[in-house]
C-alpha cells in the first residue's frame, strides 16, 4: 500500500484513517505565518457515509486504502435494503441500508449497472457517474401566464425521485441530472 505524506492527500483519494476507509471530498494545503504547512481535509467515510473535517501536518502520513472495483446490477430496494448482484455471477448478492446509499440509488434504474468500491474484498459503497439521463414520469402542466419568469415545476424522474425542472419539460421527456447536485442540467430528448 502506498504512504502518502501530508501534501499528497487530494480530493478523490480513498485513504486509510483510523484503520477505516475515506474518501477525501477536498483537500487545501495551507501555510499561516511562522507555521508549518497544514493540509485542511474533508473526509467521507466510505462506510457510514458521515462527512469529517481532518486537518494533516507536515509530518502525518497516511496509507492508500486497498479499494477494488465490481461491477454489479442495481435489482432494487425493499424493507430499508438497496440489493445488488455481482455482474457475471449473481448468485453473488449484496445490500447496502438504503440510507446510506439513498443519495446514488434514488438516480439509478432497477437492472441498471453500477460500479461497487469493495474494501478488503467486502462491498463498501455504490460509485455511480456523475451525470445521469432519466424519463420524466411525471409533470405537471405548465400554467398560464407563469412562463414569463422563466419558472420550475417538480417532476417525478423514472426512478421516483423528485426533481425541479424547467416549466416546459413533459412526462416522457428524457432529462440529464448531476448526481452530486441532484439538479437538472438538460433535456436529452422530446418526447
Amino acid at each position: 500500500m502506498a504512504v502518502l505524506s501530508y501534501n499528497e492527500i487530494l480530493s478523490k483519494s480513498i485513504i486509510n484513517y483510523n484503520g477505516e476507509p475515506y474518501e477525501v471530498l477536498s483537500a487545501h494545503i495551507f501555510r499561516m505565518q511562522q507555521r508549518k504547512p497544514v493540509n485542511q481535509t474533508k473526509l467521507r467515510h466510505l462506510i457510514s457515509g458521515k462527512v469529517t473535517e481532518i486537518s494533516f501536518h507536515q509530518n502525518e502520513t497516511v496509507t492508500e486504502a486497498d479499494i477494488g472495483r465490481m461491477q454489479a446490477n442495481y435489482l432494487y430496494t425493499n424493507r430499508g435494503e438497496s440489493w445488488f448482484a455481482e455482474k457475471g455471477n449473481p448468485k453473488n448478492r449484496f445490500s447496502f441500508p438504503e440510507e446510506v446509499v439513498h443519495d446514488k440509488i434514488q438516480w439509478v434504474v432497477p437492472n441498471s449497472e453500477v460500479e461497487i468500491l469493495t474494501y478488503e474484498e467486502k462491498p463498501m459503497t455504490v460509485k455511480i457517474p456523475v451525470k445521469v439521463d432519466l424519463e420524466v414520469k411525471e409533470a405537471p402542466p405548465a400554467v398560464k401566464g407563469n412562463t414569463v419568469t422563466g419558472g420550475n415545476k417538480l417532476a417525478t424522474l423514472s426512478t421516483g425521485a423528485k426533481v425541479n425542472v424547467p416549466l416546459f419539460i413533459n412526462p416522457g421527456d428524457v432529462v440529464r441530472i448531476n448526481t452530486d447536485s441532484g439538479e437538472y442540467t438538460e433535456r436529452v430528448e422530446k418526447a
